[in-house]
């Protein structure tokens, strides 16, 4: 039998041939395999429409919030006006004079001598009825101006010289070269 010395010799021999036949070098033919271009063009296509259709339901969705808040905004500047006349409305229901004439209209009148209860129960003061000389003597305030919008007031009298009687010579003297 052969010793392993020479059965590794064997061996490594037999590798090296089959390695030296597997490293020779062959020319490989080339060949250009194109990409076929059809799909490319077809992808860019779908990816610039999809993009084109985004970008217009975009544009009209920001149109149509432009919208939304125009009327918004105009339906609160007319909520506002409401409200200020609302105001004003109660300005003039809470005015005490108007208070004041309704109450005579209904024929109330403010007692001449209150009297006041106590918390012990005792009256203070003297109550006596009221009578209809005792009703409110109410003149409504006069509406004016302010005093920046009456212009003070200036009378011109004008006089002509046919109307004294001077006539023709009033008009020459009046001249400056006449003089």
């Amino acid at each position: 039998m052969s010793s392993p010395a020479v059965q590794l010799r064997s061996r490594v021999s037999s590798l090296s041939g089959a390695a030296v036949e597997k490293a020779r070098l062959t020319v490989v033919p080339v060949t250009r395999v194109r990409a076929p271009k059809v799909p490319f063009v077809a992808l860019v296509m779908v990816l610039g429409l999809v993009g084109a259709v985004g970008l217009l339901l975009f544009n009209t969705s920001l149109q149509q919030a432009s919208f939304a808040e125009a009327q918004l905004a105009d339906k609160a500047a007319a909520l506002a006006d409401r409200e200020e006349t609302l105001r004003m409305e109660l300005d003039d229901l809470r005015d005490p004079q108007r208070i004041a004439t309704e109450a005579v209209r209904m024929g109330m009148v403010i007692p001449p001598a209150p009297a006041f209860l106590e918390l012990d129960g005792t009256v203070v003061g003297t109550p006596r009825p009221a009578s209809a000389d005792d009703a409110l003597r109410i003149r409504p305030r006069p509406r004016q101006l302010p005093a920046d919008l009456r212009p003070e007031v200036r009378v011109v009298k004008v006089e002509s010289s046919v109307a004294r009687g001077e006539g023709r010579a009033t008009r020459r003297a009046s001249r400056p070269g006449d003089r």
